[in-house]
């Protein structure tokens, strides 16, 4: 059976891969070749009232259940075939529903992620669906989400109101609200010396090295510096919910911008103004693997960690081989110098979407990489995000507003598709995939939130503003619920995961916000 590759379509008469052009940023909607039948654009029409488009996409629902009796899995829409799981979420993802949690302003716009962590309680090891979230203030707080659990009994409790969409013929569906989140007590955070840019759950559990011997799960955690002092890197203990623990692994003289840690949780790279520096998580021990006048702004290992992406204020991205052995922090003079052509002025060229330069430049960059693999966006990339079930393929986000897929392998080519409608000029703004990696998601400086379905490059869903600029987005996995089968029954009987089909958590400056399909 042939694999589905992201970006192309297997011909079975001629027996091969071909690529599926997806719709370029400014080009004419209407050759979009993947609607569904008897659709409308898939940009939503804000002037439209809100119960036409839940009814019409009661309608889509309603045809694809009739063509799935008919037709099996495979079903095909406009000449073209789609497995009607795949089709069914990108209905779900056309509408989704926001809500926005009270009392929680200004906790997540740093960084955001969510951890199932094993926690010891009285009646034996429970696991615990936990949020912790970053601030640009330098705060780290830290929540137990929805029913299941209840390891914080009197912590503060934030219930969602909904604020998206405000009409809906449907109220039923909608009324849905997803569980409260709750602090382990009143207030309850940690404060950092500066902003956080970065939180990553580490793959395994590390000996603990505050004390009693015992193996714990960790967090790392990144501060993005100050005039006055650099950045740190850090890492929290999430054993013990109602007393969090931390150590200091690792504080630079430079700007911590982002991380990233590999899947077996040994190692870690950040990235700085000078450059990306990896951190052996045993150790301790930083050594730089990557040296450049450029800000290193996002960064990705692949699942072998034994590569590393950078996304560099200069448009550039570069893979970085972290199979080295370690150089001197201050000096970094066993780094191979190489010479990467960029351009401060590109412009995107359709179809192709490839940038064309302008004004040729090059810039120096030390470390172990190949410089025929570097490619170069139109402006900073602020976000990289490799597909898990195959890590030849990453996403890209710049600062002027476009997100692109890539091949590895095929990167002088340009983008396999590109994603229209994102807007952004000068903020870094992250991206989401959902588990199944059919979906992206990102906010934009409009405070509109966007899906876009992977393969094809459609855009799905553009909401309404939020009245706030969603800087991070956390898509969560399935947690790994083992006995009793009376509490795991419990939490897939939760709305989180059993009335939404998918769900992720947004950070803002304004407040925390969960979406979902309705």
């Amino acid at each position: 059976m042939p694999q589905d590759l992201p970006g192309f379509y297997f011909d079975p008469e001629k027996n091969r891969y071909f690529p599926v052009k997806g719709r370029i940023p400014g080009s004419n909607p209407n050759t979009t070749a993947s609607h569904i039948q008897g659709s409308s654009s898939s940009k939503p029409n804000r002037t439209n009232d809100k119960s036409n488009t839940q009814r019409r996409k009661r309608i889509k629902a309603a045809d694809l259940f009739q063509l799935r009796e008919l037709s099996g899995k495979l079903i095909t829409f406009s000449k073209r075939k789609s497995s009607f799981q795949h089709e069914y979420q990108n209905i779900q993802a056309s509408q989704p529903t926001v809500w926005k949690y009270q009392s929680a302003n200004c906790i997540a716009d740093g960084a955001l992620e969510q951890f199932y962590v094993d926690i010891q309680m009285p009646q034996g090891q429970k696991e615990a669906d936990v949020l912790l979230m970053g601030c640009l203030n330098g705060s780290i707080s830290l929540y137990e989400v929805g029913k299941f659990g209840q390891h914080f009994g009197h912590g503060v409790k934030c219930m969602p109101n909904r604020v998206w969409p405000l009409i809906t013929e449907y109220e039923g569906e909608c009324n849905k609200a997803p569980g409260y989140i709750q602090s382990s007590t009143p207030g309850a955070s940690i404060l950092f010396p500066s902003s956080i840019s970065c939180i990553k759950g580490i793959g395994k559990k590390l000996p603990d090295r505050i004390g009693d011997g015992s193996s714990l799960q960790h967090a790392l955690v990144a501060t993005l510096g100050s005039g006055t002092a650099g950045g740190s890197v850090y890492a929290l203990n999430l054993s013990d919910l109602l007393d969090l623990r931390m150590i200091e692994i690792a504080s630079l003289h430079c700007t911590i911008w982002t991380g990233d840690c590999n899947s077996n949780g040994t190692q870690a790279v950040i990235g700085t103004n000078l450059g990306a520096a990896l951190i052996n998580l045993e150790s301790g021990v930083l050594s730089w693997v990557c040296r450049s006048k450029s800000d290193v702004l996002s960064q990705q290992f692949d699942q072998s960690g034994n590569f590393v992406l950078c996304g560099l204020r200069n448009g550039a991205i570069v893979a970085i081989d972290v199979r080295q052995k370690p150089n001197s922090l201050a000096l970094s003079t066993g780094l191979p110098r190489h010479r990467i052509a960029y351009s401060s002025n590109k412009i995107r060229e359709p179809p192709s979407g490839k940038c064309r330069s302008l004004t040729r430049q090059f810039f120096e960059v030390r470390g172990n990489l190949i410089p025929s693999s570097a490619i170069c966006m139109s402006s900073a990339v602020c976000s990289l995000a490799t597909l898990q079930s195959d890590d030849q393929y990453f996403l890209a986000s710049s600062m002027d507003g476009f997100i692109d897929l890539y091949d590895r392998r095929l990167l002088q080519r340009g983008p396999l598709q590109s994603y229209e409608g994102h807007v952004n000029s000068h903020t870094r703004l992250q991206l989401g995939i959902d588990p199944s990696e059919s979906l992206v998601m990102s906010g934009g400086e409009d405070g509109c939130v966007r899906i876009w379905d992977i393969k094809t490059g459609k855009l799905l869903c553009e909401t309404d503003p939020l009245d706030s600029i969603v800087s991070t987005v956390c898509w969560p996995r399935t947690g790994k619920l083992q006995e009793p089968v009376e509490e795991r029954r419990e939490y897939v009987d939760s709305l989180y995961e059993h009335n939404h089909s998918w769900g992720a958590w947004l950070g803002s400056r304004r407040g925390l916000f969960y979406i979902h399909g309705s």
